[in-house]
C-alpha cells in the first residue's frame, strides 16, 4: 500500500493528500499471532525505483481503498501457450495475482511453469512515447500547413505557430548554423526532431503518474545509436585519417593517441546517452526523496510528519520548477552536442 500511495504525491499538492491518507500505510492484522495491526515499514529506495522504472499500468493516486489507475494491454507469446492478450488489471492491484499461467515478478512478466516468454506489451513508457510522437507529428505538421498556406509568411504567426517559431529559429541559428556551417540545412530536420521529441517527453515525465521516458536507458540508448549512425554517416577520409594516423605528433605518441581517438568514436554517443538519462532521473529522485521525508518523519511522530510537511513541500515545488527548466536544457544539450559531433565528423583539413 505504501508503494502505491507514495506515487500519488509527486508534487506539493499531493504531498498533503498522501499525509492525510497515511493510515493506509498500516499493515493488516496478523491473524496467526493475534497481534494488532502494525505500521508497514517504509522503504524509500524501493518506492523511488518503482516509480522510475517501467510498469504495465499508469498509477495516479490512492485514496483509501480506491486506486486511480489505467491498466495497459499485455501482449505475450510463449512457445507452449501461443499468443496471449489481456489487461494488466488481471494481475491485481498489487501485481501479485496469477492469470492464464503468467505472473508479475519484480515488474517482469514470467510464466509460472518456467517456460520462455516473449513480452510485446504496451507498457507506460511505450504508450507515453507513442502519445508524445503523435503530439509531435500533429503539432509540427499543423504548423507547417499554416506556413504553406501563407500564414506566418505574409502575416504574423498565430497560436502554437507563434510559440514554436522562436524555438525553431533558435535551433536553426544557434545550433545548426553555428556548428554545421553551410551544411546546416541538411541536418536541421533531424536536429529539430530530436529536440522536440526529447522536450515533449521531458515535459510529460513531470506530470504526476506519468512515465519518465527520458529517464529510461532503453530510450536514451536508441537516441544515442541513431545519433551515432548520423555522425558516422557524415565522416570523411580526413576524419578517419586523424584517428588512425594523427598528424604532427611523434610516432610513440601516435601509438597512444590512436586507441584514444578510436575510443572517442564510441564515447561521444555514450556521453549523449548517459547525460540525458542521468539528468532526467536525478530530478525525479530528488523530488521523491523530499516527499519521502514526510513519511520518514511521520513514522517517528505524527507531529514531526506534519511539522516537516511545509519544508518538504517548499523544496519539492522548487525542484519541480527547476526540472521544468532542466527539461528544456537537456533537450538543447543533446541536440547541440549532436550537431557538434556531426561537425567534427565532416570537418576538413586546417587549410579549409
Amino acid at each position: 500500500m505504501a508503494n502505491k500511495s507514495f506515487k500519488s504525491i509527486l508534487v506539493a499538492v499531493f504531498s498533503l493528500l498522501a499525509l492525510a491518507f497515511s493510515p493506509a500505510l498500516k499493515a493488516q492484522e496478523n491473524h496467526e499471532e493475534g497481534h494488532a495491526a502494525t505500521e508497514e515499514k517504509l522503504d524509500p529506495a524501493k518506492i523511488i525505483m518503482d516509480h522510475i522504472k517501467d510498469a504495465h499500468e499508469f498509477h495516479f493516486f490512492t485514496a483509501g481503498h480506491f486506486h486511480a489507475t489505467i491498466p495497459l494491454p499485455v501482449i505475450l507469446y510463449s512457445p507452449t501457450k501461443g499468443v496471449s492478450v489481456f489487461s494488466s488489471a488481471r494481475f491485481g492491484h498489487e501485481g501479485n495475482e496469477e492469470y492464464n499461467g503468467y505472473k508479475l515478478q519484480e515488474g517482469t512478466i514470467v510464466a509460472t511453469d518456467g517456460s520462455q516468454v516473449y513480452d510485446f506489451s504496451l507498457t507506460k513508457n511505450v504508450v507515453q512515447m507513442l502519445i508524445a510522437l503523435t503530439i509531435l507529428v500533429l503539432l509540427l505538421t499543423g504548423i507547417a500547413k499554416k506556413y504553406k498556406n501563407g500564414l506566418g509568411v505574409t502575416s504574423a504567426p498565430k497560436g502554437w505557430q507563434n510559440a514554436i517559431e522562436p524555438v525553431i529559429t533558435f535551433v536553426r541559428d544557434d545550433v545548426a548554423k553555428a556548428n554545421l556551417g553551410h551544411k546546416w540545412q541538411k541536418y536541421l530536420p533531424y536536429l529539430l526532431t530530436v529536440f522536440f521529441f526529447i522536450l515533449i517527453n521531458n515535459l510529460f515525465g513531470l506530470i504526476p503518474g506519468s512515465a519518465n521516458v527520458t529517464g529510461n536507458t532503453a530510450f536514451t540508448i536508441v537516441l544515442g545509436l541513431i545519433s551515432a549512425i548520423v555522425i558516422l554517416a557524415s565522416t570523411n577520409g580526413h576524419f578517419w585519417g586523424h584517428i588512425f594516423w594523427p598528424p604532427g605528433v611523434p610516432f610513440l605518441v601516435k601509438l597512444i593517441l590512436i586507441p584514444v581517438e578510436l575510443l572517442g568514436v564510441f564515447i561521444k554517443p555514450a556521453a549523449l546517452i548517459i547525460r540525458l538519462f542521468a539528468n532526467m532521473v536525478a530530478g525525479h529522485i530528488i523530488i521523491l526523496s523530499f516527499v519521502s521525508l514526510i513519511f520518514i518523519f511521520g513514522a517517528m511522530s505524527k507531529v514531526a510528519g506534519w511539522g516537516f510537511s511545509p519544508i518538504s513541500i517548499l523544496f519539492t515545488v522548487f525542484i519541480y520548477f527547476i526540472e521544468i527548466l532542466v527539461a528544456f536544457i537537456q533537450a538543447f544539450i543533446f541536440t547541440n552536442l549532436t550537431a557538434v559531433f556531426i561537425s567534427q565528423a565532416f570537418e576538413g583539413g586546417h587549410h579549409d
